[in-house]
């Protein structure tokens, strides 16, 4: 297609504005296998159009991710061939006529180039006939996205260990601050119950020593 810039030109126009070639399910591009949804890397892969017109052969082109055409091949109603290039064969593809109004397509190796929207055409009396495109990407991957614990799941766990909860450390300042504390509260405590003991033994002396005087006197 590309030594062929007006046949380009033509095939944007038929993709664009399908009013120029009357109905389009007049021609199909679809997978072979029906059971085909996604190519495999590294695989052949099978198309077929199928048209419905007189046959006068058809064309294969592939749009890309991003919409630009590219020719594959041309195939004639006498099944010879015409790739890119104008060559007989190719190395990526290979195309034939399976039977009346039936051309096939094959991509021998499936690579990421190949990706894209397959079309066929067909000119029957100067009327280009443009198929559908046939979508043919590889599946999309989807991720999984890590799942979280419910709410109360989270609290059970909360209540069950509680040593999954870290206490907030006491600084060396709060330390040294509590211990200052202490030290203020009991050492006045100590020294006041030391003074009340010694207060309670001078007590105790003195009331056993009137209590001798006394019983002196009364012999």
């Amino acid at each position: 297609m590309a030594g062929s810039p007006a046949l380009l030109l033509l095939l944007a126009l038929g993709l664009c504005c399908p009013g120029i070639h009357g109905q389009r399910d007049e021609v199909i591009a679809r997978f072979r296998d029906s059971s085909t949804k996604h190519p495999q890397l590294g695989q052949r892969l099978e198309l077929e159009c199928v048209t419905f017109k007189e046959d006068s052969g058809v064309s294969w082109v592939r749009q890309d991710k991003g919409g630009t055409l590219h020719f594959i091949v041309h195939i004639s109603s006498m099944s010879q061939t015409t790739f890119e290039g104008i060559k007989r064969t190719s190395t990526r593809f290979e195309a034939r006529k399976h039977r009346r109004s039936i051309y096939g397509l094959v991509v021998k190796s499936f690579t990421l180039q190949d990706e894209g929207n397959y079309f066929c055409f067909s000119n029957s009396n100067q009327m280009l006939s443009f198929s559908r495109g046939q979508p043919v990407f590889f599946p999309v991957k989807t991720t999984v996205a890590p799942t979280t614990l419910e709410p109360t799941t989270q609290s059970a766990i909360t209540q069950k260990d509680p040593c999954l909860v870290t206490p907030h450390p006491e600084t060396s300042e709060e330390k040294e601050l509590n211990l200052s504390c202490d030290i203020f509260i009991w050492l006045p405590l100590a020294g006041t119950c030391l003074l009340l003991l010694i207060a309670l033994a001078v007590t105790v002396t003195l009331c056993q020593q009137n209590r001798r005087r006394r019983c002196k006197c009364k012999r």
